[in-house]
């Protein structure tokens, strides 16, 4: 391995690499530390991806080879090796499928079809019951397994919608679905978008043949209003992406459905991040939107 303090590109590829670390960390560390997860688990954690992903990485060696090559790629010892695999082996064996989010599919079409939006494109205030537009009708169109009431009860309870008893309508209170008071399903969420969103970035960087599309704009120099005022435009810009995305995905599903190569997923996000500038750029720079697909 390089030596970070190198001339020549190599050590500057390898400082690189180590400032990208310490920069996805950075947020773990914090999450960790927020949350009581002392530095012993976040460290077997780690190790056991380690040893994951150089596992996977080769899977076609005999298993004697596996460890030993897994050990030279990681720097973790054979008998370590050996006890992580053994412990993420008997981590898969009990491991639930994952589930549909139903309160998630409801509330994504809720704001998107057209069915179910007014003039203005926001989301119709719905009967409970009833013919379409109803939200009987809207969560029959998701699935006919679980009942209406349960999955209104679901968003009710994740403060996404609320019921008027008296009217007997049922209305959405957010613009986005962000469980707001649920940490459990908040975790989720956050390793469901941030991993994919890593993973994405970590694709495109060692270059294994697939393009995932990941830009970004940034601008310097902004005050506290003007980050104020962006958000609106943001939401707005959102809702747009929504109503025209989830109706073509969700006609791809309907389209793909029995095919035997039918086995891909896709996530789409769209985030902002807002902070104090670092302290080494200049206080009088413009603001400097860039965009960047790698």
């Amino acid at each position: 391995m390089s030596d970070p303090d190198a001339s020549g590109p190599d050590g500057e590829e390898q400082a690189a690499l180590t400032d990208a670390v310490r920069a996805l960390l950075a947020p773990v560390a914090r999450l960790a530390l927020a949350r009581g997860l002392p530095f012993a688990v976040v460290q077997e954690l780690f190790k056991q991806m380690l040893v994951q992903e150089a596992d996977q990485a080769h899977a076609t060696l005999l298993p004697h080879r596996k460890v030993s090559r897994i050990s030279t790629a990681t720097g973790i010892n054979r008998r370590e090796v050996t006890r992580l695999i053994q412990v993420l082996r008997e981590g898969r064996v009990g491991e639930a499928p994952a589930r549909r989010s139903l309160a998630t599919e409801v509330f994504a079409h809720w704001m998107s079809a057209p069915a179910y939006r007014d003039r203005r494109g926001q989301p119709k205030v719905l009967r409970r019951q009833g013919k379409a537009p109803s939200f009987e009708s809207l969560a029959r169109t998701v699935t006919r397994d679980v009942h209406p009431r349960s999955i209104l009860d679901e968003l009710l309870r994740l403060d996404l919608a609320s019921l008027d008893g008296d009217a007997d309508t049922v209305s959405l209170k957010r613009e986005a679905f962000v469980p707001h008071g649920d940490a459990v399903r908040m975790l989720h969420f956050l390793a469901d978008n941030v991993s994919d969103h890593a993973s994405a970035a970590v694709d495109n960087v060692l270059g294994d043949g697939r393009q995932h599309f990941e830009q970004a704009i940034f601008a310097s120099g902004l005050s506290e209003q003007s980050v104020h005022d962006m958000r609106p435009q943001v939401g707005a810009l959102w809702q747009q992406l929504l109503v025209s995305l989830v109706p073509m995905l969700e006609a791809k599903v309907a389209a793909d459905r029995g095919r035997p190569d039918a086995r891909r997923r896709m996530r789409l996000g769209f985030y902002t991040f807002d902070t104090d500038a670092a302290a080494a750029a200049a206080p009088d720079d413009p603001a400097q939107p860039a965009g960047k697909n790698r």
